[in-house]
């Protein structure tokens, strides 16, 4: 018998739990979030290749790419620690592996900051102070500010809680340069703009889950129309954002640009008509927002690419 078939719904395992081993090992690769982490790192890598304006070191890259994970999992695993109850109550969290009681709140809590600490002196020693206080301000930021402060208390909890993620650029520009600047300034803004219209529509589909648990997502406030066009005008700001670093910054070839014209003028294509649809009362399946949500990872990884693949034409 397994955690999952003798817990009711919403409500934690609490009682022993048979816990296999490769079962219990996967359930702490769950409580990293590996399909996030994965998204951070393509955002992490691509900016080394800009700041070394081709392809950095090897080892360096290596190296970041492990605390990035390492950092990301720590401050993931602590969030799902401290969500554990509204988790056992969302269908689209019920079965993580702190509610399941695949793995215990004690193991989830040490185990998150044990990855917290050891990114942070991996950072330090391996690769730059500087990129170790950026990762350590990325996990506080995410677990104090976003989990603690903002998820349960505010609609913009989206909005600003997304800095956590955006400070990658940061870790992946400093890593190589051992400073900041303007460039990854313009990616982190391009980052933070993207989070809004990335997320709201995965929380459009799934607002009966936020709303069950009282987490006030901007979808549970606000109508369809009233997200739909928040959607556009964060969508618009976030691609006339990504041209800055070609202009005025001048970092960039003609190939960035370029890509990121044509990514951005699909995007907008996009939440337009997520919005037209929005606007005339469209509900259910036909409102087609998860179309947006999965090009915003597409989005996201191009644009990236174009950033690592740029410095070999400039």
């Amino acid at each position: 018998m397994t955690a999952v078939e003798t817990r009711p719904a919403g409500v934690i395992a609490t009682g022993p739990v048979h816990r296999p081993l490769a079962a219990r090992v996967m359930g702490f690769v769950a409580l990293t979030k590996p399909r996030i982490i994965e998204l951070l790192l393509i955002t992490t890598v691509p900016v080394m290749f800009l700041a070394a304006g081709g392809v950095p070191d090897l080892w360096l890259v290596v190296v970041t790419m492990i605390g990035g994970y390492l950092s990301a999992g720590g401050a993931n695993a602590l969030n799902m620690y401290i969500d554990r109850d509204i988790d056992a109550m969302m269908h689209r969290t019920e079965q993580r592996p702190l509610v399941t009681g695949l793995v215990s709140p004690r193991e989830g809590l040490v185990f998150g900051i044990t990855l917290s600490v050891v990114s942070t002196v991996w950072f330090a020693v391996l690769v730059n102070p500087l990129s170790a206080g950026l990762s350590l301000t990325a996990i506080l930021y995410y677990v104090f500010v976003y989990t603690l402060g903002l998820k349960r208390r505010t609609a913009q909890n989206i909005v600003w809680g997304g800095v956590a993620g955006c400070l990658q650029v940061f870790i992946g520009w400093s890593a190589v340069r051992n400073e900041l600047g303007w460039a990854p300034f313009v990616l982190f803004l391009v980052l933070f703009f993207w989070t809004p219209p990335h997320y709201w529509p995965l929380s459009m589909k799934v607002k009966d889950d936020y709303e069950r648990v009282g987490v006030p997502m901007l979808p549970v406030v606000a109508g369809n129309q009233v997200v739909a066009r928040q959607i556009v005008l964060y969508s618009w700001v976030m691609v006339l954002t990504s041209l800055a670093l070609w202009w005025p910054l001048g970092e960039t070839s003609w190939f960035y640009p370029v890509v990121a014209a044509a990514l951005g003028a699909f995007w907008l294509k996009e939440a337009h008509a997520l919005h037209s649809r929005a606007k005339a009362g469209v509900t259910g399946p036909k409102l087609k927002e998860m179309r947006l949500f999965h090009w915003s990872i597409t989005y996201a990884t191009l644009l990236f690419v174009a950033v690592a693949v740029d410095p070999f034409l400039h």
